[in-house]
C-alpha cells in the first residue's frame, strides 16, 4: 500500500503514538468508571480518542490520493528553536535555577521572557505588539491562576519580594 499523503501520514501516526502513551500513562492511576471519574479516566479517554483520531488519518492518507501527495517539506528550525528555548525560559523564570545561582523571577518576568522569545519565531518582530501581548497575557495568567485558582508560585523575583 502506498502513502498517498505523507503529511497525513505522519500527523495521524503522531496523533496514534501520543494517544497510545496518554492511554498506557493512565493505566498507572486509577480509572474508575463513568459515574465515579478516577484520576486515570481523563487521559484514558483522551488517549483512546488521539488513537482512533490518528487511526482514521494515517487510513485516509493511505486512501485519498491528494493533489500534490502531500509531501513533507524541510523542517522549520528556526520557529521550532525559538519556541522550545521560549519555554524553558519560561520554566527557569518561574523557578529559577539554584544549583547554578539563578534565582526565581516569577511569573511577570516569565511571561514577558516567554513572549519576547517566542515572538523571534515568526517572520516579523514588532516590540510594541509585543509588548502589549506579553502585558495582556500577564495580567490574565495573574488573575487566573493567582487571584482565582490560588495557585502558590512566584509571582515577582524573588529578590523583590525577600
Amino acid at each position: 500500500m502506498r502513502i498517498k499523503s505523507q503529511k497525513d501520514f505522519f500527523a495521524g501516526l503522531m496523533f496514534l503514538l501520543v494517544g497510545i502513551a496518554f492511554a498506557w500513562g493512565a493505566t498507572n492511576y486509577n480509572i474508575g468508571e463513568g459515574s465515579r471519574m478516577g484520576p486515570g479516566y481523563f487521559p484514558l479517554m483522551l488517549g483512546i480518542i488521539l488513537t482512533l483520531i490518528g487511526l482514521f488519518i494515517a487510513f485516509q492518507a493511505l486512501v485519498v490520493e491528494t493533489e500534490d501527495g502531500g509531501k513533507i517539506g524541510k523542517w522549520a528550525w528556526k520557529p521550532l528553536f525559538f519556541i522550545i528555548a521560549s519555554n524553558l525560559i519560561f520554566g527557569i523564570s518561574l523557578g529559577g535555577l539554584p544549583r547554578i545561582g539563578i534565582p526565581a523571577m516569577g511569573l511577570i518576568v516569565g511571561i514577558y521572557a516567554l513572549t519576547f522569545v517566542a515572538s523571534l519565531a515568526g517572520e516579523e518582530f514588532n516590540a510594541k505588539a509585543v509588548a502589549v501581548l506579553a502585558t495582556v497575557l500577564a495580567i490574565l495568567s495573574y488573575v487566573a491562576f493567582i487571584v482565582l485558582l490560588k495557585l502558590q508560585f512566584p509571582v515577582w523575583p524573588s529578590f523583590l519580594t525577600a
